[in-house]
């Protein structure tokens, strides 16, 4: 397509200059000819041209989208829902092993073709990944199929390609290619239920966890909290960013998000819960035990 293109926008320049520079005598007697002429024009460069330009290009681009989607059923299937403003992430699983389910961040094995099946929980959003794929919205109502493939381990960044609201912008996720004995285990660790809590601090966080709310909104596989408004934070400190790619995941972060979410995010659906300085440390330090 660029060679075409190329090609037609030298041969338009020619034309141009050819006009532009062009002497003619004009004459009363030339006038036939002159519109005889331009019929001619018009019916190669309105006509001929574009059948003669776009008819191979249709071709070959049919021929190699045909190519990207064959199923050779070497490939792996996961399911990407945008929500305002997060990403779920659900890695369909067999009868024995269910469905593992991450948040805002995508791991794929490198060198091998994925399926991604997105949809939405809310309003349009579009997923897009410069570095494997354009982008592909995500519908209310309908479920759309996207294939990404990384030839080398290194990480991605996407992000919501579709205005969602407030927060679009700060609606982003790292997709972390890795050789595929490393993303095998990754995965064998999502699927583990989080380990309790072994020093005083991060016991006292699980109880605050618990007490202040947060398992109505967030599930903790291995614990009492089992909500599903918010990411499934069991294997939260393993994971590059908070709030959908906002911040690094970090102490420090991670403090200044449990403390005040709005300020950090605005409009997101995380409301400031009213802890103590001492809670909040000891929130953090049982967060930063689940890996």
């Amino acid at each position: 397509m660029l060679a075409a293109g190329c090609a037609v926008f030298l041969l338009v320049v020619a034309l141009l200059a050819y006009v532009a520079f062009r002497r003619k005598a004009r004459d009363s007697t030339a006038t036939a000819e002159t519109v005889r002429s331009a019929k001619r024009w018009i019916i190669a460069g309105g006509v001929v041209l574009p059948v003669v330009v776009l008819v191979p290009l249709f071709i070959a681009s049919v021929s190699t989208l045909q190519s990207l989607m064959h199923d050779d059923g070497d490939y792996m299937t996961i399911h990407v829902t945008g929500r305002q403003w997060w990403w779920q992430v659900r890695y369909k699983g067999t009868a024995i092993a269910g469905d593992v389910i991450a948040a805002n961040e995508i791991h794929v094995p490198a060198g091998r073709r994925v399926r991604v099946e997105v949809a939405t929980a809310d309003v349009i959003h579009s997923l897009w990944i410069p570095n494997l794929q354009g982008k592909t919205d995500l519908v209310p109502g309908r479920v759309n199929v996207m294939w990404i493939e990384a030839n080398r381990p290194g990480v991605s960044r996407a992000q919501c390609a579709e205005y969602c609201g407030t927060q679009h912008a700060r609606m982003a996720l790292p997709v972390v290619a890795e050789p595929q004995a490393a993303f095998d285990a990754w995965l064998a660790r999502e699927r583990l239920p989080a380990s309790p809590p072994a020093d005083p601090a991060a016991r006292m966080g699980s109880a605050v966890f618990i007490s202040a709310g947060c398992g109505t909104c967030h599930t903790i596989r291995g614990s009492t909290a089992g909500g599903t408004r918010g990411p499934d934070l069991t294997h939260f400190a393993s994971r590059r960013t908070i709030a959908a790619g906002t911040l690094s995941n970090t102490r420090a972060n991670l403090t200044a998000w449990l403390a005040d979410p709005q300020a950090v995010k605005p409009g997101n659906k995380m409301p400031r819960v009213p802890l103590t300085s001492q809670q909040v440390s000891a929130t953090v330090s049982y967060l930063e035990t689940l890996r």
